[in-house]
C-alpha cells in the first residue's frame, strides 16, 4: 500500500569548510570564481539580487546550507533555521516554480535572526520592501504576491538542484551583482589559489586600460598571422 512520505528528510552530519577556507574566498567576485573553474559554477541569469548590495559589501561569500521545498511550499525552509551556522548562505530550491512566493519578509527575518548571511532561491519572493528593510541579501527570480503552502515534503542538508547547478552543504557560494557562483567543496582550495592569481592579473589589466590600451598584443599577433583570410 502507498504510504505518505515523511514531511522532511534531514541530513544529520553536514560538512562545512574551515574558517580559513571561508576567508580565502572573501572579496572574490563571482565572475573571478567562475573564471577559476574555467567558466563553470554560475547559476542561471534568471536568479539575481533583489536589492543592490551596499558598497562596503560588494560580494556575499559563505558556505551553503541547502533546503529543498519543492514547488509552492516552504516547510523545509522553516526547518533549516534550526541548523544555520552563523555566516551560512541558505539555498532553498523551489523547483523553479513561479506561481507563488518562495518566502516573504517574515520568514526572511527569521532566517536572518538564525544567523544566515543571505538567501538564494529559484523562485520569486514577496514583501519586497520588507525584505529590503531587513538588510538580508536575497537572490531570486523576481516578485509575486501569492503565498506558498507549508505542507512538505522537503529536505534539509541534502544535495539540491538550483539555477542549473547541483549544490551540497559545504559548497561555497559567492553572490554579487553579476550573479551567483557555486564552488564545490572539494575545489575550494584550488579555486581560492587560482582566484588570487586572476585578481592580480586583472589588476594589471585594469591599469593597462587606464593607461590607454586598445588591443592586447596577442590579438595584434593573431590579426597579423596566416590564420586570417583577407577578402577584397
Amino acid at each position: 500500500m502507498y504510504e505518505d512520505p515523511p514531511l522532511l528528510r534531514i541530513k544529520r552530519n553536514r560538512r562545512r569548510p574551515s574558517e580559513a577556507q571561508i576567508a580565502s574566498l572573501q572579496n572574490v567576485p563571482s565572475a573571478v570564481a567562475s573564471d577559476a573553474m574555467d567558466g563553470a559554477g554560475a547559476m542561471s541569469s534568471a536568479i539575481s539580487a533583489l536589492h543592490p548590495l551596499p558598497p562596503e559589501t560588494p560580494v556575499i561569500v559563505g558556505p551553503a546550507l541547502t533546503a529543498w521545498t519543492g514547488a509552492a511550499d516552504l516547510l523545509a525552509l522553516h526547518a533549516c533555521k534550526r541548523f544555520v551556522t552563523k555566516g551560512d548562505i541558505v539555498l532553498t530550491a523551489f523547483d523553479g516554480h513561479q506561481g507563488c512566493a518562495a518566502f516573504g519578509d517574515s520568514l526572511g527575518g527569521m532566517v536572518k535572526n538564525a544567523g544566515a548571511a543571505a538567501i538564494i532561491t529559484d523562485g520569486p519572493v514577496r514583501d519586497v520592501d520588507g525584505l529590503g528593510a531587513l538588510g538580508l541579501p536575497v537572490w531570486c527570480t523576481g516578485s509575486i504576491s501569492s503565498t506558498p503552502y507549508e505542507n512538505g515534503p522537503g529536505t534539509v542538508g541534502l544535495p539540491i538542484q538550483l539555477g542549473g547547478q547541483q549544490i551540497d552543504c559545504g559548497d561555497m557560494i559567492l553572490a554579487d551583482r553579476d550573479g551567483v557562483v557555486v564552488v564545490p567543496f572539494d575545489l575550494i582550495d584550488k579555486v581560492a589559489e587560482r582566484s588570487a592569481r586572476i585578481l592580480a592579473m586583472e589588476k594589471d589589466g585594469e591599469q593597462a586600460v587606464k593607461d590607454g590600451l586598445i588591443m592586447p598584443e596577442v590579438y595584434d599577433q593573431m590579426l597579423d598571422s596566416d590564420r586570417i583570410a583577407w577578402v577584397d
